[in-house]
């Protein structure tokens, strides 16, 4: 077997490993991945099948963001994870990069504990299943697309790095799913989405103010057509987790928010109601 960078030809081999173990990622997710950084991501080959993957993403080189650990159910109990865990983490080292962040499951805290990261805060998955439509109720114009540098400078102060790049693309691949909510020039709140491989996923998703977040979230559920919708919730946003039960959602598992390194951008996390996701912070 040869642990190596990933290239795009690999993509759909990242897509086999990721539907197998039932996520959400597309194409389009692997792709955003390679473009974010560049030689960051890997795979485990074998006889020319991608048996293993680990992604990783640069934010402005304050922090990185370690994901997509996958292996083959065929090719588990041998290490492999472990592997390009940690040829990641040495890339991520090599490049001078100094906090590294990823969201954990329970399953996984404990290898990370040992690699020294550090829990910051919970999240919560939640879910929601529903008679799909067959017809997607967007607007004839995206209003929000004119407030994005109003968004992209207020979702720095929150994340802490710059990902205008990340939220482009999801604007850019399902429009529909970029809302704001503005009071005169002030911007009150603005979530995005994106269509996964078997739900549409809302993130990131913040408000000022209980009105604004679930009227962002109906407006959300409005336009996707999607039977399942997932949202990764900040468990400390008890607003978000009370309006998401109110709307038909119910906790499907939780993840631990970890860090390694100085954590010297922790962004504004308490005015979240939801993550971009595991994959992207």
């Amino acid at each position: 077997m040869q642990l190596r960078a990933m290239t795009q030809k690999d993509i759909p081999g990242g897509v086999r490993l990721n539907t197998v173990a039932g996520w959400n990622q597309t194409e389009v997710d692997w792709k955003r991945f390679l473009d974010g950084s560049d030689q960051g991501s890997f795979v485990m080959e074998d006889d020319g099948r991608v048996v293993g993957t680990a992604a990783t993403l640069r934010y402005q080189d304050r922090f990185a963001w370690i994901s997509m650990v996958l292996v083959d159910p065929g090719y588990r109990n041998r290490g492999i994870g472990t592997q390009l865990l940690e040829r990641a983490v040495q890339y991520l080292d090599q490049c001078g990069i100094p906090t590294l962040k990823l969201d954990a499951t329970p399953l996984g805290k404990p290898l990370y504990e040992k690699m020294g990261f550090v829990s910051e805060y919970e999240i919560e998955r939640w879910i929601l299943r529903r008679t799909p439509r067959q017809e997607l109720a967007t607007p004839d114009t995206n209003p929000a697309a004119e407030q994005l540098p109003e968004i992209f400078a207020l979702d720095c102060d929150v994340f802490g790095a710059d990902r205008s790049r990340l939220l482009g693309s999801l604007d850019e691949r399902a429009p529909h799913l970029t809302m704001a909510v503005a009071s005169g020039t002030q911007l009150e709140g603005y979530a995005f989405g994106r269509c996964g491989l078997f739900a549409d996923h809302l993130g990131p998703w913040l408000a000022g103010d209980r009105r604004t977040a679930r009227g962002l979230l109906a407006e959300f559920l409005r336009r996707s057509s999607r039977e399942t919708v997932l949202v990764d919730a900040m468990k400390s946003n008890r607003v978000a987790g009370e309006i998401l039960e109110e709307s038909g959602f119910s906790m499907a598992r939780s993840l631990t928010r970890m860090y390694r390194g100085p954590n010297a951008f922790p962004g504004k996390p308490h005015r979240l109601g939801a993550i971009a996701g595991p994959e992207f912070g």
